[in-house]
């Protein structure tokens, strides 16, 4: 029976559907890319992901972002590169692409390849994908100039005494809180970016929020809490520009203190109390206030791990430097009183549309813990190497799940 011709305008790529209005995320797909039969495909296809298939440089570049892939796959996800990665090697026809077109064909199955070649040819893109998106956030531009901005609101009230003391609050501040430790992350590296956008359903870079961050240890569990009031007190950090989502406290169970809280300052009250008595007080009732370990948390961090964490969006202002520069060769070409062609160009350049300042939130995170947290945190499945590991074979399982399946391969 003749296939009625109509019918391909009804038939609907589904797995690509999941993706657009299913929630899916392209990587967890059963085919990453849509069928594509030619060259043509290909450069329109890539035309609206938004590169120009004709320009030499940017052909250039994409085969660049794919030999960064398959080298990228080799360190982290195989054997040869990481102990803990796949007993597998890369197929000889992905070293003997020439032309970034060649992949696409290969990955829709179109070039007369096997399927594991096709298999292959999927995760590669997927990491090509990713590594894009790592190097195309506009953001990334600003980021000398978004790290002091955000750190220098902290640094502010950080001081050392004499003996090398390390408090939050300078040392006329009554409010001042003694400190173990206070660490800046100014940057997370590439890899590590790239990894996270990886095991991340979002799969962007602009998600990621944790890019800049801050970690302080305190003596004791209270001065936790003491921090994050400190912290709101002076503004160095505004409520309303926390992300509700990003919030996590796997270290004290605030409704049991807050009950225990105003016992105790009800106690403190009535039997006048001295601020060593309440602390004291205080202190004994929130080691009591432990947070259950099966609670929602990171699905990569141990449950073991205890921290008050949270992300803050800061309105960061860059000013253009070009503008100070052009404004200054401007005068010289003002002051200069040959009539040259390029005085006049100069000159008669309209700078109006250049943004003098551009103003944009960015996110920031702010990691708070004790010392006997900070303790445990640094040992067994806690421990910072263990967390990492974790991400890499999340990971690894998203990008290759489908050739996993494929050769019957089973991890845990």
């Amino acid at each position: 029976m003749e296939r009625p011709s109509y019918l391909s305008k009804y038939l609907f790529e589904w797995d690509l559907f999941d993706v657009v209005i299913g929630g899916r995320s392209a990587l967890d797909s059963r085919f990453f890319m849509g069928p594509m039969f030619d060259n043509e495909q290909v450069n329109d296809f890539l035309s609206g992901y938004g590169f120009d298939s004709d320009d030499p440089i940017v052909r250039a570049e994409l085969f660049g972002n794919f030999q960064e892939a398959v080298q990228f796959i080799k360190r982290y996800f195989l054997i040869e590169g990481s102990p803990d990665g796949l007993n597998l090697k890369i197929p000889n026809s992905i070293f003997m692409i020439t032309d970034i077109a060649e992949l696409f064909l290969m990955a829709t199955g179109h070039s007369g390849v096997s399927t594991e070649e096709r298999l292959w040819a999927e995760i590669v893109l997927k990491v090509m994908h990713t590594i894009l998106h790592a190097d195309k956030d506009l953001r990334s531009n600003y980021f000398s100039a978004i790290q002091t901005q955000i750190f220098d609101r902290f640094y502010k009230y950080i001081h050392r005494d004499d003996d090398n003391n390390l408090y939050l609050g300078q040392p006329d501040d009554p409010e001042r809180i003694p400190l173990l430790d206070f660490e800046t992350k100014s940057k997370k590296s590439r890899e590590s970016i790239i990894i996270k956008m990886l095991h991340k359903v979002e799969n962007v870079a602009e998600e990621l929020f944790d890019r800049i961050g801050i970690r302080i240890v305190t003596k004791t569990r209270l001065d936790t809490l003491r921090i994050i009031r400190y912290l709101m007190m002076k503004n160095v950090i505004i409520p309303h520009n926390i992300k509700p989502s990003r919030s996590m406290n796997s270290m004290i169970n605030t409704d049991l203190f807050k009950e225990k809280h105003k016992a105790v300052v009800r106690m403190a009250i009535r039997n006048n109390l001295s601020e060593e008595e309440f602390i004291k007080a205080l202190g004994k009732e929130i080691e009591e206030c432990s947070v259950d370990s099966n609670s929602d948390r990171n699905t990569h961090s141990s449950k073991a791990y205890q921290s008050i964490q949270f992300t803050c969006r800061q309105l960061i202002k860059y000013k253009n430097p070009f503008l100070s520069n052009f404004s200054e060769l401007r005068r010289m070409a003002k002051a200069n009183s040959t009539d040259s062609e390029i005085n006049k160009k100069i000159l008669s350049m309209d700078i109006a549309h250049i943004a003098k300042e551009a103003r944009f939130f960015y996110p920031f995170e702010v990691q708070i813990m004790d010392e006997k947290a900070q303790y445990n945190n640094s040992t067994g499945d806690a421990s910072h190497e263990e967390y990492k590991k974790s991400q890499v074979k999340s990971a690894m399982k998203r990008v290759f799940w489908a050739l996993l399946e494929h050769q019957k391969i089973t991890i845990e």
